[in-house]
């Protein structure tokens, strides 16, 4: 072992790596550090675990202002077998010649002793000493010369960087030196604990002499916001909480190891945010970092050999284990004394009372891939033979190990067993993944593939699942193991799980049809397949269409004995019959079973279908209160059967009914979350989507309004939900016409008539109508518009849809005033607005309210409904009604009275603050908010002197 200058290590030219260029989650200890540095004379040890960011953090320190450390040096201790006493003390001073030159006359003679150690400051030194025949009073008079020169060069900051690898003169030197330190001596030494020969960084304990600053700093793993801070500094983009909880679980919160899985990730080009399941997925096949695959396999290396095979029994193992499981895999005796030792040397932690682990998976990942297979395989047998003797036996781990050992008859056992204890644990992405592998094995029996594509098929159609189960699900259709009957069920769940996802729904739908003529011979799943045909949602053609599926759905529903598949074909027509608005499906609820009947898994998933389904189509007809009844009951069924997909659709309903009943509060940012969650699934974040697009509306983000209506799919309408794509154009026209652009709003207003008139179900028209009858009636479309009413009319009635035939007297109430009958606008105004006020709707109340008081310049109702909109959160709306009460002439009182926010931002200023960090222009701002732009300029410029930023750039949500 020796010391000196760290070689620099060359980026590896196959992986770009970028960190994070702020010190993250070290704010309390960096200030320490500072302090103690600034108080001279004064030692300090940084303590931390291998890339805990001991280096990180002097890096920090010394890239401070110049007056923190005024002339500072670092080297590096090495962990190289030959030592050279004082090197990386040596090292140090090296540099020091130009500073020499100005101190030369203070240098006492004994610095000259340095000579032959420092020949590229010989010419700065004083004259060479004489050999001492004493080697000890050799030693006294070289150490005695460095703190000399140390003293001479005044202010000085030195950090040894790895004293866990330092030499033993090295250490005492520096007790020397710190015995009776140089006045301007500030000496930080950083270390591991565990890699420590004497468990003292100076050899032995030492304790500052009186006048000297000693400090010692642990720095220790990240926490879970420290982890995800650091995680959004890499991507420069937001991660679940669930996402960082996951990484930290992976990698203990360690920055080095968070950075090398993140970069990893990152050019997986996978998405971060994704469910939890996905990202732990994501995270256990991310590649391990070279360079702690490096770190672990030296520090195995340095390990007696018994020693070596409990820590690789422990990666075999992957899970925390006892002493004796530990000690029967590896085979070895004295396993006690053994994992001591492993704690020693931090190669393993314990992660609960008595059982052991490494401390985080890429260690593990990274000892286990350093075994060889032979090796590796002897391992998992002896796990294998010990797990089994557990009662219960742990199904998922003799899964895996019996896979690894080679057992593969073993392994197909388990592994069924284990996917359907997942299974009626709720955990249907697990048993997704056990199955997965295990029909993707080349060497299972056809009659196993038969069985096994079937669960694999019935886990992804309730639970949350990732891009490769649709791909894999496919490919099984091409599987010549799997018999005609089977691949009939295989196409069938093929074709629902397309036309969830974003862009395949007709493809899906193709396949639908294509498994229903070839699953003739088996009639119950023959039944499922026409119960997704009859959904009026999925495609543009006329509802007469879908009538005529949705007939034969239900004769043969009728037929049947109450069971699974009763309900859960009563699940698809009755919410098909509510979203269509049919006042037949509330006689027909009553043959539901009751939310008590249902005991086994398979009843529970069909009612909770079945209810979900209701809310969804009570959400969209007006019915709000059963519909958050059916909202409660079908949910908490979904999560007992940890139907995620369910929950999922639920969700999303959820926020669409918040959004109509006025339930604004973190709405947004729920949408958000959830969007992230179920990414992938189309039937959700379109909804999703629709919900951001009214919010940022109502705020006047009309950009991101306009890119949310976008991304619901409304511009491909046979891809995309029925009623969805309807009302996100119709929001797109309502954006339009506040930008004035009524030609762009009429030409989408066209579109969504002629898509409502080809599918024949105006109860979807309630969002659309309203906009559709402006538009035309601000160009002069008057035809048009009374003739989209008149068809509203015909196709409302005898449909029970409480909201489409308010929106239906509102768009009246549009025409007589522009056929200027002051009366019937007048009455059917208010009959409009009591409609939406009893059925709960707040925000549209307040429109249509407005509409009235607007065209009376009613100044108090108008100020009352500043009130509303701003409860609501409806930001722009309170600015246009603000806007209107200064056209009248009148002032805008505040509804909590006029006061000063000092330093704080106002309600104004965090709208502006808001839609800055949005990216928007003092004109767009100026146009959301009705305000002036001269306004919006004093705004901005309060907005950043409160929040002490340059520029708008730096202004972040």
């Amino acid at each position: 072992m020796t010391n000196g200058a760290r070689p620099a290590r060359p980026p590896s030219p196959a992986v770009l790596r970028t960190g994070s260029r702020e010190l993250i989650g070290r704010d309390r200890e960096l200030r320490a550090l500072v302090d103690a540095v600034a108080a001279f004379p004064s030692m300090t040890f940084v303590e931390g675990e291998a890339g805990v960011g001991k280096t990180r953090m002097i890096t920090e320190l010394l890239a401070g202002p110049r007056e923190r450390s005024p002339w500072s040096l670092v080297r590096y201790c090495q962990p190289l077998r030959d030592p050279f006493p004082y090197g990386v003390v040596f090292e140090c001073l090296r540099p020091c010649a130009e500073r020499l030159e100005r101190v030369r006359e203070k240098l006492s003679p004994v610095v000259g002793a340095l000579r032959p150690f420092l020949p590229e400051l010989a010419d700065s030194l004083p004259p060479a000493l004489p050999p001492l025949e004493d080697r000890a009073a050799e030693r006294h008079r070289l150490f005695r010369a460095v703190r000399d020169l140390l003293t001479a060069l005044g202010r000085i900051v030195l950090v040894i960087e790895d004293m866990h690898w330092a030499d033993e003169g090295t250490r005492q030197l520096l007790r020397f030196v710190l015995t009776d330190p140089p006045p301007g001596l500030s000496l930080v030494m950083t270390y591991r604990r565990e890699d420590l020969p004497d468990n003292a960084p100076l050899g032995r304990a030492f304790r500052p002499p009186p006048g000297i600053t000693g400090t010692h700093l642990r720095l220790e793993p990240l926490d879970a916001e420290g982890v995800r801070t650091l995680v959004e500094a890499i991507l420069d983009a937001p991660v679940t909480p669930g996402f960082a909880d996951i990484m930290r679980e992976r990698t203990a919160g360690i920055p080095f190891v968070v950075e090398e899985a993140t970069c990893a990730l990152r050019a997986s080009e996978e998405r971060l945010c994704a469910d939890e399941p996905t990202a732990r997925r994501l995270l256990d096949i991310v590649e391990v970092p070279v360079l702690l695959r490096e770190a672990m396999v030296e520090r195995m290396h340095a390990l007696p050999d018994d020693t070596r095979a409990v820590a690789q029994a422990s990666a075999v193992l992957e899970v925390p284990a006892s002493v004796a499981l530990l000690s029967a895999v590896a085979g070895v005796d004295r396993s006690r004394a053994h994992v001591t030792r492993l704690l020693e040397r931090a190669v393993l932690v314990e992660v609960t009372e008595n059982l052991y682990g490494f401390r985080h998976p890429l260690a593990q990942r990274a000892v286990y891939d350093s075994l060889s297979g032979p090796h590796r395989q002897e391992l998992h047998l002896r796990a294998v033979r010990e797990l089994t003797r557990l009662d219960p036996p742990p199904l998922i781990r003799l899964a895996a190990h019996s896979r690894r050992a080679g057992l593969t008859a073993q392994w197909l056992r388990h592994s069924e067993a284990a996917a359907d204890v997942a299974m009626r644990a709720g955990d249907a992405f697990t048993a997704m993944e056990l199955l997965r592998a295990a029909v993707a094995e080349p060497g299972i029996p056809a009659g196993d593939v038969d069985r096994l594509a079937i669960s694999l098929c019935d886990c992804a159609l309730i639970g949350l699942h990732h891009r490769e189960v649709t791909a894999q699900i496919e490919q099984l259709l091409s599987d010549p193991r799997l018999s005609d009957e089977a691949r009939g069920e295989v196409r069938l769940c093929l074709g629902r799980l397309l036309i969830r996802a974003a862009g395949a729904m007709g493809r899906g739908r193709a396949e639908v049809e294509s498994a229903v003529d070839a699953l003739r011979g088996r009639p119950e799943h023959r039944l499922r397949g026409m119960a997704v045909l009859c959904l009026p949602y999925i495609n543009t053609g006329p509802y007469a269409d879908d009538l005529v599926w949705l007939e034969r759905v239900q004769a043969g529903q009728d037929a049947l004995e109450p069971s699974d598949l009763r309900t859960e074909l009563l699940g698809a027509t009755l919410g098909s019959r509510m979203l269509a608005g049919d006042p037949g499906a509330w006689d027909r609820i009553g043959m539901l079973p009751t939310v008590s009947e249902p005991v086994g898994a398979e009843s529970l998933l069909a009612l909770a279908r079945a209810h979900c389904n209701l809310a969804d189509g009570c959400v969209w007809n007006g019915h709000y209160a059963r519909a958050r009844e059916f909202l409660h009951s079908g949910m908490d069924l979904a999560r007992r059967v940890g139907a995620s997909y369910i929950l999922g659709t639920a969700e999303a309903t959820r926020a669409r009914l918040d959004w109509y009943v006025g339930d604004w509060e973190g709405l947004a940012e729920r949408v958000e979350r959830l969007d992230r969650i179920y990414a992938d699934m189309l039937w959700v974040t379109s909804e999703l989507n629709l919900v951001k697009g009214w919010l940022a509306t109502a705020r006047g983000d009309w950009d991101r309004a306009r890119a949310a209506f976008r991304a619901t799919g409304m511009d491909r309408p046979d891809s995309t939900l029925i009623p969805v794509a309807a009302a996100a154009i119709g929001g797109t026209v309502t954006l339009l016409l506040n930008r004035d652009d009524t030609a762009a709003a009429c030409a989408y207003a066209d579109r969504v008539a002629a898509l409502l008139r080809r599918k024949g179900l105006w109860a979807w028209a309630s969002e659309p109508a309203g906009p559709v009858v402006e538009a035309y009636l601000a160009v002069g479309r008057h035809d048009d518009a009374h003739a989209f009413v008149a068809d509203l009319a015909t196709g409302l009635h005898g449909f029970d849809t409480p909201i489409a035939q308010a929106s239906l007297i509102a768009c009246r109430a549009r025409l007589a005033q522009a056929a200027g009958d002051g009366a019937g606008t007048a009455r059917l105004f208010d009959e409009a607005i009591d409609r939406f006020r009893d059925l709960g709707l707040p925000y549209r109340t307040a429109r249509l309210t407005e509409s009235v008081a607007a065209r009376s310049a009613d100044v108090a109702g108008l100020t009352e409904l500043v009130d509303m909109y701003e409860e609501l959160g409806a930001t722009s709306d309170a600015a246009r009604c603000r806007h209107l009460i200064r056209d009248a002439g009148a002032t805008t009182p505040s509804r909590r009275g006029r006061r000063g926010y000092g330093n704080e931002l106002s309600p104004r200023e965090r709208e502006v603050t808001r839609l800055l960090a949005n990216g928007h222009t003092n004109r767009e701002i100026a146009q959301a908010m009705f305000l002036s732009r001269r306004t919006v300029e004093e705004h901005v410029a309060k907005v950043l002197r409160k929040l002490g930023v340059k520029s708008r750039h730096e202004l972040r949500l």
